[in-house]
């Protein structure tokens, strides 16, 4: 993967030279941000397309307090949706550009963009196919469709890969394109990968389905504040740091104007579904990054990730995207131990979830024993083809 010129305060090792303790607590970030976005989802599933008002009358005064069946489940609890499932497949592409990278011949947007097609072939095909690409493709629990985003499905079924230049949906700045977006942030913190890498990686494959200035940079917003944070930037300073990443690029005002809007409510406003619903509804790219950035800034302590969490869904809109930035949020600050015992044990993808994100994590803190022209021929190729 491409090198970054960021300046940076971070370890300047690579970390296969770093101690045990750095590694374990980078392991544990990578699988916090995603497991803690799958229970996001899973919490804000049932109520999407849901009303404050009628989240009270079904659940009691306070909203959603546990994880809820989700319609046309058979009461099943704990079910993911498009959020997590295109979050996935975003975090395999990332491994496999890696792994293109070390052939030296690579362009990694064009990677994530396939990954991104096996994820459509999800939504279109009711079970894997026999010829499917690597082993995440062939997990069947991913093939369940649940109000995938128009826009995702549109720009990924028009034939042709978005660019900056000319990106899809040039009019679309739904959060289809931020909610599927931490894993960018999830390269370790080391300077060659920067800040600003991160940054502009979500944005160069976020055009693949949303062309939108907005929809774009807060997707680049979202991948460089889960940066930050697995690096272990305090989420206030890495909101305050975005905000400026975002005021170099044109177009960013909305995206920084939700951002501020996040911050003041969480030092002046109690944490509150009516201080929730004062930032949107979250069905555009710029509120679903606010309420989820909000709901961290208001309950921030490891202690607190269950508040954190239904308070970004008990509001009226894409409550799973909002849940899902949150628990991704989160999860990148302080690790999968810090997420809710009960909802761990019970999301749906569990251990698919954790097997990516410790692959991730190998990837990235051991790729010399797994492939290369220099190491050892393994199999990791055949987990992740197209090498």
């Amino acid at each position: 993967m491409p090198a970054t010129s960021d300046a940076t305060t971070e370890a300047t090792a690579e970390p296969r030279t770093w101690s045990r303790e750095p590694l374990q607590d980078y392991r544990a970030k990578v699988r916090g941000c995603l497991l803690g976005g799958a229970i996001g989802d899973a919490l804000g599933a049932p109520v999407e397309f849901s009303s404050l008002a009628t989240i009270r009358a079904t659940y009691g005064p306070v909203g959603v307090t546990d994880l809820e069946p989700l319609g046309g489940s058979d009461g099943r609890r704990g079910l993911v949706t498009d959020d997590t499932q295109m979050t996935l497949f975003t975090a395999e592409g990332i491994i496999r550009a890696s792994i293109r990278w070390d052939r030296g011949v690579c362009h990694p947007p064009s990677v994530v963009y396939r990954a991104l097609l096996r994820w459509l072939a999800t939504q279109e095909q009711s079970s894997p196919p026999p010829d499917a690409s690597g082993w995440l493709a062939r997990q069947s629990w991913l093939y369940a469709q649940r109000a995938p985003g128009n826009a995702c499905l549109s720009g990924l079924r028009s034939g042709r890969m978005g660019t900056l230049a000319e990106p899809v949906n040039p009019d679309s700045k739904g959060c289809g394109a931020v909610m599927r977006s931490a894993p960018f942030g999830l390269l370790p913190p080391i300077p060659r990968f920067g800040v600003r890498a991160a940054f502009d990686f979500a944005v160069e494959c976020a055009v693949q389905t949303h062309g939108h200035p907005t929809g774009y940079l807060a997707a680049g917003a979202f991948a460089a504040l889960v940066r930050l944070l697995v690096a272990g930037t305090p989420l206030p300073a890495a909101v305050n740091d975005v905000l400026t990443l975002l005021a170099d690029h044109d177009g960013h005002e909305e995206t920084s104007a939700a951002l501020r809007a996040a911050v003041a409510a969480s030092t002046d406003q109690a944490p509150t579904p009516e201080t929730v619903e004062a930032l949107g509804a979250g069905w555009v790219a710029e509120e679903a990054l606010a309420i989820g950035v909000y709901a961290a800034l208001a309950h921030p302590g490891p202690a607190d990730v269950r508040r954190a969490l239904l308070l970004a869904v008990n509001h009226s809109g894409d409550t799973d995207s909002t849940g899902s930035i949150c628990g991704n949020l989160l999860g990148a600050l302080h690790g999968e131990t810090a997420l809710p015992s009960d909802w761990v044990a019970e999301v749906e993808g569990r251990g698919t979830i954790l097997e990516l994100a410790d692959d991730f994590a190998l990837e990235f803190t051991r790729q010399s024993e797994l492939h290369g022209d220099y190491g050892p021929h393994t199999r990791w190729t055949t987990r992740y083809p197209g090498a």
